[in-house]
């Protein structure tokens, strides 16, 4: 293969799924340490990549890729006929085909990230034999087979079937900084101290979320012994993190972040309680310890990845992503008391990952 000068990586989100793709970029540099390299990312999950807009390549504020390219799908497939969802398109495209990229690797393998890779006019266009959405498979010209269950090494091998000789792991910082100041100003706000846990009651949909009421144990249990607690929660989950802190005996506090600001907390915090979801997985990158509460979705696939972690899941669980609202069974039978213990044994190793 000759070297490419530019190639593209198209993950257009979710939080989660983008943190998981994020270890295989220094993977690929390593292979083609002079290439330039691009992602193609959803508006509302770029601050993942870049801390500002105006972020230089390849700078703390924008450590990964050399170009962030937005684009907004949901408000493209909401209006395709409005004049201003066309011309959006429009500008991403032009902006993505001016590159010239050569190669494009679809690490997400949906219909919409392959016909992105597509339109993008990389001649050679990478992706799994197997992808989520089988029909995408149609739109690579390479289809990569792998065996390994977790996200995070099926991603490395998707990569690593660009390289003419092995590679070993690279673990340099994917992640920009995030927005210090805004953390800073937060934390003093809702005047809270260094050390702290983050708990983290949302989840994608309502049968990965553990009862808030346990959360507010938890939190009740980790303050009598000096920690208090940190509540993340997004859009929609605001209900869920007011239960967790009006049932915490004033051992909680919860708020909202940007994901600037929330980087920049998670990077401040000593422990990190939640379920299969973005926050989650954004602990798991900084290297904090996680304690990780699974329910339908499988730990093997989606676990926490490279950090000190203790998964808790019920053997009734079965893996199923079928989105109902209601917590599932196996995941209720999992007790506050065990999230304790957990917490308990994490902190008492004192380090982190």
């Amino acid at each position: 293969m000759s070297v490419p000068q530019r190639i593209l990586i198209v993950r257009l989100g979710a939080m989660g799924d983008i943190l998981h793709a994020m270890p295989a970029v220094p993977m690929l540099r390593a292979i083609f340490p002079k290439s330039e390299i691009g992602w193609v990312v959803e508006k509302r999950w770029c601050e993942l990549l870049c801390s500002r807009a105006d972020a230089k390549p390849l700078s703390e504020d924008q450590p990964l890729v050399d170009y962030v390219h937005q684009v907004d799908t949901r408000m493209w497939r909401k209006n395709p006929l409005d004049r201003e969802s066309r011309e959006s398109a429009m500008t991403a495209l032009r902006e993505v085909r001016k590159k010239k990229y050569e190669i494009a690797i679809d690490f997400q393998g949906a219909i919409k990230s392959a016909a992105v890779a597509k339109l993008s006019r990389a001649p050679a266009r990478y992706g799994f034999a197997d992808p989520w959405e089988r029909p995408a498979s149609l739109l690579y010209t390479r289809k990569i087979q792998t065996r390994r269950q977790h996200v995070v090494e099926k991603n490395f091998d998707l990569v690593l079937s660009l390289a003419e000789f092995p590679i070993l792991d690279v673990g340099n910082e994917v992640l920009p900084k995030g927005d210090d100041n805004g953390a800073e100003s937060k934390l003093r706000e809702l005047r809270f101290t260094e050390p702290f846990a983050i708990l983290n009651p949302g989840a994608g949909w309502g049968a990965k979320q553990w009862p808030p009421e346990r959360y507010a144990e938890v939190a009740h249990a980790l303050g009598k012994q000096g920690l208090r607690s940190l509540v993340n929660f997004g859009p929609g989950e605001e209900s869920l993190a007011r239960i967790v802190e009006d049932r915490s005996g004033g051992c909680a506090i919860s708020s909202e972040f940007t994901i600037s600001q929330l980087i920049a907390v998670t990077r401040r915090s000593s422990l990190f309680i939640g379920g299969d979801t973005g926050p989650l997985h954004l602990a798991a990158v900084l290297k904090v310890p996680v304690i990780a509460l699974f329910g339908p979705t499988d730990p093997a696939r989606t676990g926490p990845y490279g950090t000190h972690s203790i998964v808790l899941r019920d053997p009734s669980s079965v893996t199923s992503h079928k989105r109902n609202r209601e917590t599932e069974a196996g995941l209720k039978n999992i007790t506050s008391a065990q999230v304790i213990a957990a917490a308990h044994e994490l902190l008492s190793q004192g380090a982190r990952a």
